[in-house]
């Protein structure tokens, strides 16, 4: 039987287990973007702050879209996933069709002149990374589940409902865990 942080790689969901009652990460949705023996690193999808891009980010004064909680790590810098690598420059490919990074200067060019409309685009507050090693020991404890990314989900405003759809579509017995309440005693 294969090992399911074995799956584990750039473009796939992280789900955050129905028993991972961390702060940070309690029900979360995050994109993987770099796995490799040094570690890993990704965003989380379902964490909209209460400030817009235009409110946090120079260059970007007129992108009306929240701000994300990528994670707990450096959130003192500014990270975006988009559907445009065909258009701007230094993006790294998580899947087809969609990218992380590239040139910022360019970015804000192309949506402050309509080429590249804000729902192209995800801007997020730090990042959550681990140690290598680290995520293998949080999957042996079963903190986590993987599962397919799709850019409906890398781009929904659905955030309520991202952490249960999400764990649904894995099927099976994950389709009870989905409808788990987050603190069973209190029921």
């Amino acid at each position: 039987m294969v090992n399911e942080f074995d799956k584990l790689q750039p473009g796939k969901l992280l789900l955050a287990s129905a028993n991972l009652l961390e702060s940070n990460f309690k029900r979360t949705v995050l994109i993987i973007c770099e796995h490799n023996e040094s570690g890993s690193l990704g965003f989380i999808l379902n964490r909209p702050l209460e400030f817009k891009v235009c409110e946090a980010v120079a260059g970007f004064e007129e992108i009306e879209e929240p701000l994300h909680m990528g994670g707990p790590v450096q959130v003192d810098t500014v990270h975006f996933l988009h559907s445009r690598g065909d258009i701007i420059d230094d993006a790294t490919e998580i899947f087809p069709g969609l990218f992380w990074g590239g040139d910022k200067n360019q970015v804000s060019f192309l949506l402050n002149t309509g080429v590249m409309q804000p729902s192209e685009i995800r801007f997020f507050l730090g990042y959550s990374g681990w140690s290598a090693g680290q995520l293998e020991e949080e999957f042996e404890v079963g903190s986590w589940y993987i599962a397919e990314a799709t850019r409906d989900v890398i781009f929904s405003d659905a955030y309520e409902r991202m952490w249960s759809r999400s764990v649904r579509s894995k099927g099976g017995e994950y389709q009870i865990v989905a409808n788990a309440p987050e603190l069973p005693g209190l029921n």
